[in-house]
């Protein structure tokens, strides 16, 4: 059974810095890309930021480019998100995900992900 759990939210002023971790089990992430969604209350749920588990490229919604760094430590089976200079429109429900076999051109596509986390909390305030 996959898991995917998310720490790390909280309450943070605005030109602040959180990082958000992903803790992964239930099988072999070989071939998945894994990856950062985040939805404000009464929008879309939307891109930030993926990368490939083995290796291969990350990649980064436009609002998250240069300001967000994602990464992982496979020995951990651990995903994060850095984000620093963070802005009010920055504040979300931030979710960790994970999709088989993504090809670039879907890597940014919500539907195309197999498994979610439960989120995690992100209020940007001062």
């Amino acid at each position: 059974q996959v898991q995917l759990v998310e720490s790390g939210g909280g309450l943070v002023q605005p030109g602040g810095s959180l990082r958000l971790s992903c803790e992964a089990s239930g099988r072999n992430f070989a071939n998945y890309a894994l990856g950062w969604f985040r939805q404000a209350p009464g929008k879309e749920r939307e891109f930030v930021a993926a990368t490939r588990w083995s290796g291969g490229g990350t990649f980064y919604a436009d609002s998250a480019k240069n300001r967000f760094t994602i990464s992982r430590d496979r020995a951990k089976s651990t995903l994060y998100l850095q984000m620093n200079s963070l802005k009010p429109e920055d504040s979300a429900v931030y979710y960790c995900t994970a999709g088989s076999g993504l090809i670039a051109g879907r890597i940014a596509l919500k539907d195309a992900y197999d498994y979610w986390g439960q989120g995690t909390q992100v209020t940007v305030s001062s």
